[in-house]
């Protein structure tokens, strides 16, 4: 999916998790299949998930996530993954790697449960919580969403760009440029900061798990709303948003950013990965299906 990816193969990581945590040299290993991005992802044994990322990463920025998987489980009001160690790599995979709880259940699907008003609640139910959390001494990182929206306008531009005929990008233009400009709708609280449906679980219709706290910190309070548009059709955004008590401004920079991260997967990923780039998809055009958010 990416230029200078790292892929490690079931054998492989079998090797390094025996090597790591002997403990677990016996246990069985299946890999994950989903839509993931970031990390190649195995189940070990029952309770232990090991993820190896496909992109370079050292033990520290892993340390830095496992603090912040703690921090984020304690804040979530369901199961969230907590870390269980930080492995190190070989020639042929010479990145660092984590171990961390598994958490059963099965990946929202942004269509299958786009009308439920369950789920909605117990979304909303989850940002109030996390909104909850201290933020202390801590500032927005600078990474990725979460501060400025025009500090995205390059990245937007870049994906206008490689969307022709994918999703109408004059309306989609259109759109960015109105909410690029909204103010902030106060200050920061501590975000997920990726609630993507590939990273919610549910079970028999509740949410029942909360994948990827790595990123668990300080952002805009609009950033966590993205839900709404990956996940709902209009009652149940409606729904979502009148159980957080979200202001217009709050409510319109989160369509923003739900924007700017879906304008993200419908090219890149539309041959390497196509459960994500239909997201990105149904999330454009529940945005600009969106009368309060379009005028």
């Amino acid at each position: 999916m990416h230029d200078g990816q790292l892929d490690v193969d079931d054998a492989h990581a079998q090797r390094l998790i025996a090597r790591e945590f002997p403990h677990l040299a016996d246990a069985a290993l299946s890999r994950v299949r989903g839509a993931g991005t970031v990390n190649a992802v195995f189940r070990v044994g029952e309770e232990v998930s090991a993820r190896f990322p496909l992109d370079r990463t050292d033990a520290a920025v892993l340390e830095n996530e496992a603090s912040a998987l703690s921090a984020f489980a304690a804040a979530s009001t369901v199961a969230a993954p907590r870390p269980v160690g930080v492995g190190t790599g070989d020639a042929a995979y010479p990145w660092a790697w984590s171990l961390q709880t598994w958490i059963p259940g099965e990946v929202a699907d942004p269509f299958r449960f786009a009308a439920s008003a369950e789920l909605a609640d117990d979304l909303a139910e989850l940002i109030r919580a996390l909104r909850r959390a201290q933020v202390g001494e801590r500032v927005f990182d600078g990474r990725g969403r979460g501060g400025e929206l025009s500090d995205h306008d390059d990245w937007m531009a870049h994906c206008l760009s490689q969307s022709t005929g994918i999703v109408d990008t004059d309306r989609v233009a259109t759109l960015w440029g109105r909410l690029r400009a909204v103010p902030s709708a106060g200050p920061h609280v501590m975000s997920h900061r990726d609630l993507t449906p590939a990273n919610l679980l549910v079970s028999d219709g509740r949410l029942a798990g909360v994948l990827d706290g790595g990123g668990f910190g300080p952002a805009d309070r609009a950033l966590d709303l993205v839900a709404a548009w990956h996940l709902f059709d209009a009652p149940a955004r409606a729904r979502l948003r009148e159980a957080v008590g979200a202001s217009d401004a709050e409510w319109h920079r989160g369509a923003a950013w739900a924007l700017q991260q879906a304008m993200g997967l419908v090219w890149y990923y539309e041959t390497s990965n196509p459960t994500m780039a239909q997201l990105g998809r149904s999330t454009v055009s529940r945005l600009l299906g969106d009368q309060e958010i379009t005028g």
